[in-house]
């Protein structure tokens, strides 16, 4: 109700009390002229709504009395009206209006007639509220096994936007918007739903929705049976691949709405193979399942799908790559030189399994080669083709250089050596290497390399060198014959590749590891000191310089109180720390507790340790 109204209503009533009581004390013959008032709409719905009518005076009396309306401003009772039938105990009257459309907006007021006139009471307008979405439900057509094509039309919007218009779907009959559903535009009008993900041999039950601001409407139910599927089949990850063999399999999710009859794996050297190609079968049904590949080829790659078949055909997983290994060769060479030869390690004499390796490579699979070193006297050794003395073990031949299964044992004086041997012409060569840095940027220029020094203890050559900018290569016995470069410039060698360039003009520390065949690499760090103690703090580093004599990386420098730790390369990605005496990759900062003149030395070889000296203490 509205405010003014009813402080009018009040005072008109307060008024009509007065006058009332004096006619009624006074002279009950005098009669108030006739008011009315229209003082509320009550309950607004979609077609129907309440107006509340108060007589304030009768005058010389009603005969009817209610509420007129229209959708046009000042109704009255020409147009529509409802009279009040009810009983007239009160001067409030209530009149129900039905039958009103949707959505509208109407005026209405109350009326009362007499005999001779008929009054009005304030007009008050209000708007139906609006109804849910009609639709119709398309039939389904162009049924698979696992979708269809359906829709629908919204032929009554309600009165308010459609915000979201489809298709509901489900087993059950007369699914909603909480079972599946589609969305396929808004508005009214017709439109067309495709249903996807659906189960093979199934029932189901079908709706079109549409929903505006009143809710959400459904049209008539309609079903469909989908037909048989194709199964859901998965690949899994191969494993346990071997140069002629590998494992596979799957796992079939859903029969399709059939029997699976057949599942397994295919496989072939183009993608996407079929059970046209190479087949496994490892069973039926559902579930998963696992397929062993026998008679593959030595390193090749093939491709491998795992299938299922029903009914309706064969369906496959996906395609998964695979590469089975090369047909290379590992022969061993124990001898009476490993225990002396590799310090700390598990190595032991005259061991196949517990020695070191001379390796083939794919592209030559007969040509074995690796650096073994041998120390100590009396060094004699053999080539054994297992990490036992089951399989054909070769020693010395009938000639220099070839190799016999009933050979005596090879000799050696000390060494580093490269091992190279034939296994298909039974032949080795044996050649003590010393291995050193050439180049632009290195001492000797391109004339002649600056020796490496060989680590037992880590099986690597070490060393520190002063470098300008410009390329170095490693280099062994004075000879361009023993040579390698960096073709990937990543820290990775081969024979004969890339000159490596050098950017910056330091010192380098060297580290070339040839102990693991075929596999070669090295690194070149700048090292530095950094820390809170250093005179650039933690912003820069000072850089150490190498020690030919001590063979190691050094520095003098005036430090307060505080921190240090040693950095490689002006990086955090390789520094070192904790304890004085093996120094760990990424360790603790390292205290100085008084300020002073320090010569701190870093030894990088073997276990990685430092001194630091002030006036003469450690």
């Amino acid at each position: 109700m509205k405010r003014m109204s009813i402080y009018r209503i009040l005072a008109v009533l307060f008024t009509a009390t007065i006058f009332f009581a004096a006619c009624t004390k006074e002279n009950p013959d005098v009669r108030l002229d006739p008011k009315l008032s229209t003082s509320q709409v009550l309950n607004v719905k979609s077609d129907s709504a309440t107006v509340v009518g108060f007589v304030v005076a009768a005058g010389a009396g009603f005969t009817e009395k209610g509420v007129c309306y229209d959708i046009q401003a000042n109704p009255t009772i020409a147009k529509s009206k409802v009279p009040y039938t009810g009983v007239n105990t009160t001067a409030t009257f209530n009149v129900t209006l039905s039958g009103l459309t949707y959505a509208t907006t109407y005026y209405a007021r109350a009326y009362a007639t007499s005999t001779t006139t008929t009054i009005y009471g304030e007009e008050y307008s209000f708007t139906t509220l609006p109804i849910v979405p009609a639709l119709t439900t398309s039939a389904i057509s162009a049924i698979t096994g696992s979708s269809a094509a359906g829709g629908g039309s919204v032929t009554v919007v309600g009165g308010a936007p459609v915000t979201v218009r489809g298709i509901c779907f489900g087993k059950t009959s007369k699914p909603t918007i909480a079972d599946g559903i589609t969305a396929d535009g808004l508005g009214g009008g017709a439109f067309v739903s495709a249903l996807t993900g659906l189960s093979g041999n199934t029932m189901y039950y079908v709706r079109a929705y549409a929903t505006n601001s009143a809710g959400t409407g459904y049209g008539p139910e309609v079903s469909f049976k989908t037909l048989v599927d194709l199964p859901v089949v998965t690949t899994t990850a191969v494993t346990d691949v071997t140069k002629v063999a590998a494992v596979t399999g799957g796992e079939v999710k859903s029969d399709g709405g059939d029997a699976v009859s057949s599942r397994g794996s295919v496989w072939s050297t183009s993608a996407n193979p079929t059970i046209a190609d190479n087949k496994v079968v490892s069973g039926s049904g559902l579930g998963v399942f696992v397929s062993n590949l026998a008679g593959l080829t030595t390193f090749t790659t093939y491709h491998v799908r795992a299938f299922a078949t029903n009914s309706a055909g064969t369906a496959y997983g996906d395609d998964v790559q695979f590469t089975t290994l090369a047909d290379t060769r590992t022969w061993y060479v124990p001898g009476s030189y490993v225990t002396a030869s590799y310090p700390g390690s598990t190595y032991n004499n005259w061991d196949p399994a517990t020695s070191p390796q001379v390796k083939s490579t794919v592209s030559a699979p007969d040509k074995l080669e690796g650096y073994v070193n041998m120390a100590g006297s009396g060094i004699e050794w053999k080539f054994a083709t297992q990490p036992n003395w089951n399989g054909p073990n070769y020693g010395v031949g009938a000639t220099a250089g070839t190799l016999d299964a009933n050979g005596g044992n090879i000799t050696a004086v000390p060494g580093y050596y490269k091992l190279n041997s034939d296994a298909a012409a039974l032949t080795y060569t044996a050649v003590a290497t010393v291995w050193g840095v050439i180049g632009s940027a290195s001492p000797g220029g391109w004339g002649d390399e600056t020796a490496l020094t060989f680590d037992p203890a880590s099986s690597t050559w070490t060393g520190g060198l002063t470098l300008t900018a410009g390329e170095i290569k490693f280099r062994a016995n004075h000879s361009w014959d023993y040579n390698y470069g960096s073709t990937a410039a990543n820290a990775t060698l081969d024979a004969g590749g890339s000159n490596i360039a050098v950017a910056l003009a330091a010192d380098y520390y060297f580290t070339l590891d040839l102990s693991h065949p075929n596999e070669y690499t090295y690194s070149a760090n700048r090292w530095g000191l950094i820390g809170s103690s250093t005179p650039d703090g933690w912003n820069s580093d000072q850089n150490m310089t190498w020690d030919n004599t001590l063979k190691a990386l050094k520095i003098t420098v005036a430090l307060t109180a505080g921190e240090i730790k040693f950095r490689a390369n002006d990086d955090w990605a390789l520094n070192l720390g904790g304890d004085l005496a093996a120094l760990s990759a990424g360790g603790a900062n390292i205290p100085i507790a008084t300020a002073g003149n320090y010569t701190i030395t870093l030894y990088l070889n073997g276990t990685p340790h430092c001194t630091v000296v002030k006036n003469g203490k450690k």
